[in-house]
């Protein structure tokens, strides 16, 4: 188990990276307040080393009751920057082929270089504090078009050995009120399935 704290200062990256890869669930969430909480299933799952000649996710995200058709998908590569990681966002250019990467490594190894693409500013860079890690989108200029209107990303991450919380908001463009996501507190997800043992070294 990574919890020594020397080796999770001299290893920001890997730690990062043994941490995220895996499948979480905010069922206690969900069930607990469903009416503001969807039950939804989150997975990082490493990709080869040799995919970015390094340290690289895809990640999906889901609702429990329809996992094959993940709302959300992306790859990541990892860039060390001595106290912070730079995690670098892809979109796919044809996601539907690759739904369910998240639990089968056979649609996983599907995915190749030349299947994404670089969405540039929406970049996530990562810190560690005391005794977690903390992300935060750069900048604001990850535009996303929604319900019309022009927003830029504000997205919010703390991640632990066993938890994801997460906060996604769009705010305009023009006069930064929220648009889009949640009103209500970050979804809160509990690691239900490590894939740590994936992580290429």
């Amino acid at each position: 188990m990574l919890t020594n704290n020397f080796f999770i200062k001299e290893n920001l990256m890997l730690t990062l990276a043994y941490w995220l890869a895996g499948e979480f669930s905010n069922q206690k969430q969900s069930f607990a307040d469903a009416k503001n909480y969807a039950h939804i299933h989150v997975f990082f799952r490493p990709l080869p080393w040799a995919f970015f000649s390094g340290i690289g996710f895809y990640s999906e995200q889901a609702y429990d009751y329809d996992l094959w058709r993940p709302y959300r998908q992306g790859v990541h590569r990892f860039v060390d920057q001595g106290d912070q990681i730079y995690v670098e966002n892809y979109s796919l250019k044809d996601p539907i082929l690759y739904a369910g990467s998240g639990r089968e490594l056979s649609i996983l190894k599907t995915i190749k270089p030349d299947c994404i693409e670089r969405r540039y500013n929406c970049s996530m860079i990562f810190r560690w504090e005391e005794n977690l890690f903390r992300g935060n989108v750069e900048g604001n200029c990850c535009l996303i078009e929604k319900y019309g209107k022009q927003t830029y990303l504000v997205s919010d991450v703390e991640l632990t050995e066993t938890t994801f919380v997460s906060l996604d908001r769009g705010l305009d463009v023009t006069n930064h009120e929220q648009v889009w996501g949640s009103t209500v507190g970050p979804l809160r997800f509990e690691k239900c399935q490590s894939y740590a043992a994936e992580v290429p070294m």
